[in-house]
């Protein structure tokens, strides 16, 4: 089973004592080349902070991000999991998962990232800043990511459950098939109705990801994560094709 999460823009500082990035070490080895290029695109493109800020789309008081990303060949690394913050990564809380979860989500979660692709979530990784909608020059982050990436998902032979929000989706589809299911969260209102919910659908991926590799099964297919989903109390549906509905 595969597990794909959008990214966050907000990233934990830090990082192991004298590591640096190295990208001949992240997962998906097909990417490499192309991770080359966003990472020099980016760091010419932060060399001029004016420019920076206003492709990356940020005002003064994240002009942190772009010495962030002047740094980025040279800045400690950690583990994917544990640098992603926000209301996703908060909920699912790595560091607090024992180290069978957390083994777990190391195999089975990988993480779309505007500036790496594909990455595993126990990748080591910089901080950084560059989001899906950033304007790297002479570098269209859709063009260069949407082939590639869809060419490795298309590789796996497993069950494939997609997180990501669709802005991410487009840098690069799951494959049309039988075992890949888009994951929709709805929420319950007090008159009983389901409604697709925005801000707190992070929240609750997050939370269902931890549940998930709290139980540590890797589901070979949608029916066995449904009959899971039952037992442990978790409000997972099928939806339209090629969905899931998970109402939190």
């Amino acid at each position: 089973m595969l597990l794909l999460l959008p990214p966050s823009e907000t990233k934990r500082d830090g990082g192991a004592e004298d590591s640096v990035l190295s990208v001949s070490g992240l997962s998906y080895p097909s990417l490499n080349a192309r991770r080359r290029a966003a990472v020099a695109a980016l760091r010419k493109l932060s060399r001029n902070r004016e420019d920076a800020a206003s492709a990356l789309k940020i005002g003064p008081s994240l002009h942190f991000e772009i010495d962030r990303n002047r740094a980025i060949t040279t800045s400690a690394v950690m583990p994917a999991m544990d640098r992603y913050t926000g209301v996703l990564y908060d909920a699912l809380d790595a560091a607090s998962l024992d180290g069978p979860a957390r083994a777990f989500l190391a195999e089975h979660v990988v993480i779309a990232s505007a500036l790496f692709g594909l990455i595993a979530a126990g990748d080591a990784i910089p901080a950084y800043r560059l989001s899906h909608n950033s304007r790297l020059p002479e570098l269209a982050l859709k063009a260069h990511w949407r082939e590639p990436i869809a060419r490795a998902l298309e590789e796996y032979p497993g069950l494939i459950l997609d997180l990501r929000s669709e802005s991410y989706v487009a840098l690069g589809p799951a494959p049309r098939r039988g075992n890949s299911y888009f994951l929709r969260v709805l929420g319950e209102g007090d008159d009983g109705v389901t409604r697709a919910l925005n801000h707190f659908n992070k929240k609750g991926k997050g939370e269902f990801v931890r549940r998930i590799a709290e139980a540590g099964i890797d589901h070979p297919d949608v029916d066995s994560l449904l009959a899971w989903a039952e037992r442990a109390g978790v409000r997972l549906t099928a939806g339209n094709a090629g969905e899931l509905n998970l109402v939190v």
